[in-house]
């Protein structure tokens, strides 16, 4: 990037920052960018692609300077994995890295602030990550990780809203007794009371459109073959375009746990982790991306995007606005994960597009005069 006339820099908690200048200097700046962590046996794509087409794009202007400045940002932590708290990298920007999710501990202990400091960073300087007043907006390219824009033989989309997301943790607890001695009827078996709760979320999900639910493990103690479980312990994932419909699925497996505990005996808890509103893009950028799509010979498509994003975070403070592009097979968090070349060629061509709609089109220029 350096090479692009690029000034970089590392910010507080990670993020990679680099900033290519306006054509007159003290000019706003659009931010494009994705992350570049990854879940467990993750794919290639998902996050990093959209840092190296934000990169493409400044190969592609070929020195050529804007109204506006671009920023491109590869945010450090945006999976959660580590801290089981999405979006830290990103939430620097936005002025909602505190000291309660400093505190946070991953599995071995560490905190998020151990975890900076040992990095080589100073979380005391986190707030110089907030972002700068002069932001015009932000811009995210993303592959779509479903098989929505397959099915439609359509290589790139328009991201209209991105879908609230709600992540649970469950605890049933029942009793941990031998298991060739303990007759059937006699039993309190967590890992039981969790199954039959399972089976309620997925009947759930597929009774109310939109609506997915997924619990994506779950952890038995003791653990062992030859013992009833005592505790069983599994996170809830759920997700809808509507934080209406959301939060009343949120509520009804909430209520279905306790019964489902009572009747078996056992008791179950329950604690938030994330409680995410459901996110629309901003109507203008969103426009112009369709019309970007349309100059690149593409039919413009819309739709909701289910997975998290960092845009959803920047949109607390900025204009934002995100472009998919087609996933084959719809596989992603998998090896398996994949984009077709022409379709990387279509974004970028897309991208440039935007970004000359963008320099020219009087409400930017509004923008940029209130930036």
């Amino acid at each position: 990037m350096e090479l692009l006339g690029v000034h970089m820099r590392v910010d507080a908690v990670g993020n990679l920052r680099g900033f290519y200048p306006a054509a007159q200097p003290n000019s706003p700046r659009l931010l494009i960018g994705s992350h570049l962590d990854t879940v467990p046996n993750a794919g290639a794509y998902d996050g990093v692609l959209g840092v190296v087409l934000a990169i493409a794009l400044l190969e592609g202007l070929q020195g050529r300077r804007l109204p506006f400045g671009i920023e491109v940002v590869g945010f450090s932590e945006e999976e959660g994995v580590r801290f089981g708290t999405p979006f830290i990298g990103s939430r620097a920007l936005v002025g909602r890295l505190d000291q309660k999710l400093l505190d946070v501990h991953d599995a071995q202990g560490i905190s998020v602030r151990k975890a900076i400091e040992n990095f080589g960073l100073n979380p005391d300087e986190i707030p110089q990550a907030e972002l700068q007043k002069d932001t015009l907006g932000y811009l995210e390219l993303y592959i779509e990780q479903g098989p929505i824009l397959e099915k439609l033989n359509l290589p790139l989309a328009a991201v209209e809203a991105i879908a609230g997301q709600s992540r649970l943790e469950f605890a049933f607890l029942g009793r941990a007794n031998h298991a060739g001695t303990t007759p059937m009827h006699l039993r309190c078996d967590a890992i039981t009371g969790a199954a039959e709760w399972i089976s309620a979320v997925e009947r759930l999900a597929h009774e109310v459109p939109g609506l997915v639910a997924t619990v994506g493990k779950i952890e038995a103690k003791p653990g062992a073959a030859n013992v009833i479980a005592g505790e069983a312990r599994l996170p809830l994932d759920i997700r809808h375009g509507s934080d209406e419909i959301r939060l009343r699925a949120v509520n009804d497996l909430i209520r279905e746990a306790h019964e489902i505990a009572a009747r078996r005996g056992l008791s179950v808890r329950e604690s938030v982790l994330l409680n995410q509103a459901a996110v629309a893009m901003d109507s203008f950028l969103t426009a112009e991306i369709e019309k970007a799509i349309l100059k690149t010979g593409c039919k413009p498509h819309r739709m909701v995007s289910g997975a998290g994003h960092d845009a959803m975070i920047l949109a607390e403070k900025v204009p934002a606005a995100m472009i998919f592009l087609r996933t084959p097979g719809g596989i992603s968090h998998h090896p398996a994960e994949s984009v077709a070349v022409e379709d990387v060629e279509r974004a970028i061509e897309c991208g440039l597009h935007l970004l000359d709609q963008l320099a020219s089109s009087p409400e930017s220029y509004k923008r940029i005069k209130r930036a």
